[in-house]
């Protein structure tokens, strides 16, 4: 009786072992952790001269620079940074919701269809109402989704 029982518990942890060793290698989780890892140092991107001018404080959203003596644009020591290709994550997740899998926005029951569980991570549409809405979630966690704003 012992033996068996001692013979399960190792099974059980040799299984454990081997999810965590898969968690562990999987490259999208490392591509994940380094996305966010780089997103920490990213600086804010902000328009020129937002702190200057009250029209921009409220308008923070990125604008390029294109002025002929725009001291951004050129890149001059005191100014902001500006968007480059180089702040960029990985291409591999580039688009993944941080659980790494692919976000959908739904509009109805009806788009659940094509879907995977283990691949799709649900967006309810803004502009479906609070009745279709509930609707929609019930399905997806009938069905084992995850609903990332329900």
């Amino acid at each position: 009786m012992m033996s068996e029982l001692r013979r399960q518990i190792e099974e059980l942890m040799r299984k454990r072992e081997e999810i965590l060793r898969e968690k562990r290698n999987n490259p999208i989780r490392r591509l994940l952790k380094l996305r966010q890892r780089l997103k920490s140092k990213k600086p804010l991107f902000l328009r020129h001269q937002w702190w200057k001018f009250w029209k921009f404080y409220h308008q923070w959203a990125w604008r390029k620079p294109k002025g002929i003596d725009n001291k951004m644009r050129l890149r001059l020591k005191g100014y902001p940074p500006i968007v480059e290709i180089g702040y960029g994550g990985p291409a591999a997740v580039r688009g993944l919701h941080p659980s790494g899998l692919e976000p959908v926005i739904v509009h109805n029951v009806a788009e659940l269809e094509g879907l995977d569980p283990s691949r799709h991570i649900i967006y309810v549409a803004s502009t479906v109402g609070l009745r279709k809405k509930l609707q929609i979630i019930e399905e997806a966690r009938r069905r084992g989704f995850r609903v990332a704003n329900g």
